[in-house]
């Protein structure tokens, strides 16, 4: 009996040690992956129609893009109908980001109007 258990310790002993070792090698990159591009950073003015008050509707689309992979910035300004966003345009593009706005909530509550790019300050 002892050796039962003797030897079920040693196979599971070895199937953990030969398992960790494979998943660390998968888990490691090539050199060249291991580079990331250097952020390139840009500023966008959107105009948006259909922002109904500050709490509801600017914060919504403020806080939904400031979620979103390579925006660093938002800022929603509902007195004026602007957001204005800086992003990383390796990670995205100001079209897309005119497209997310489009699609929040239903996708039939915002809309640009207006887009230009502003010079980061």
């Amino acid at each position: 009996m002892k050796t039962h258990r003797l030897l079920f310790a040693c196979i599971l002993f070895f199937t953990m040690l030969i398992s960790c070792k494979n998943s660390t090698e998968t888990n490691k990159t090539p050199a060249t992956q291991d580079i990331q591009k250097e952020a390139v950073l840009k500023k966008v003015s959107i105009g948006i129609k259909g922002m109904t008050c500050q709490i509801g509707c600017a914060k919504t689309i403020e806080s939904k893009l400031s979620k979103t992979v390579g925006i660093t910035s938002a800022k929603v300004l509902f007195k004026d109908n602007l957001g204005e966003f800086i992003f990383d345009t390796n990670q995205i593009s100001a079209e897309e980001i005119s497209k997310r706005i489009s699609t929040i909530g239903d996708g039939s509550l915002y809309s640009v109007t207006d887009m230009k790019e502003v010079d980061l300050n």
